[in-house]
Formats: structure tokens, C-alpha cells, sequence
């Protein structure tokens, strides 16, 4: 992520796409960062009333997906395709907003390693995901 990324270049990933759906918002771009928030509602809820596991995986990989999107060289000849995620689940959240803070551990030529990291309205801990992006010819 480059420093005065403005963020509403991203507009175009929200044009009929799972994070458009899930209400996906990205909130902050710097120097080694981007971040997003996402509601805790009906679209992300499992059944019990809890945020679902695959709606914290969904912002996860939005987040890197996007991250890599942003550092790479050519965008027009080059995307940015998630290779393998995992996701660890520490804490339930019901309501309110979940956001996502994503930051590199590896940016290669070929891939590009993102440690997520999601916390709940009051900075509690819910989920720690890692996101391995390949960086393929478009």
C-alpha cells in the first residue's frame, strides 16, 4: 500500500461483488497498511446470531486480495489471486462492526504473504488470518 492511497480507487471492487454484498467498507490506506470494516448483521450471521467464520475469512482475503492489488506494478497485465488462507476464530461477536487491519509479511515478485487481523468495537481480538496472494499474468 502506497502512503496517500486514495481510497476511492477502489470503488471498482465493490461492483457486484461478495464484498458489496457482505457491506465491506475499506476505511484507511499507509504506509505498510490498509484497513476495512464490515457489519455484524443478518448478511454476516450464522444461524445462532453470531458473525460466521467464513464472513471474517471473506474480509480476510478482500483485505489482502485488495493489499496486493495495490503494490502490484502493472495492474492492467498483472492480478493479485489468493494461493491459500487460514483463519483462526478467538472470539464471538453479535453486533455492531467487525474491522480488519492487513499488513505484509512477504512481498515478492511472485507472491505476497498478509497477516490480517480482525478486532471487534472495542479492539478485542476476534480473528487472526494468514492470506498467501500468487501474483499472475492478467
Amino acid at each position: 500500500m502506497k502512503t496517500g492511497f486514495d481510497l476511492n480507487a477502489l470503488d471498482f471492487i465493490h461492483t457486484d461483488s461478495l464484498g458489496k454484498h457482505l457491506g465491506i467498507e475499506f476505511t484507511e490506506a499507509g504506509e505498510g497498511y490498509l484497513m476495512a470494516r464490515m457489519p455484524v448483521d443478518k448478511r454476516t450471521q450464522q444461524p445462532f446470531g453470531i458473525l460466521h467464520g467464513g464472513a471474517s475469512v471473506v474480509l480476510a482475503e478482500t483485505l489482502g486480495s485488495v493489499a496486493s492489488w495495490m503494490l502490484l506494478d502493472d495492474p492492467n497485465t498483472q492480478r493479485a489471486v489468493g494461493l491459500e488462507i487460514n483463519a483462526n476464530h478467538l472470539r464471538a461477536v453479535r453486533e455492531g462492526w467487525v474491522y480488519g487491519r492487513c499488513t505484509p509479511i512477504h512481498t515478492g515478485r511472485t507472491t505476497h504473504v498478509w497477516d490480517i487481523r480482525i478486532t471487534d468495537e472495542q479492539g478485542k481480538l476476534i480473528c487472526i488470518s494468514r492470506l498467501t496472494v500468487a501474483v499472475i499474468k492478467g
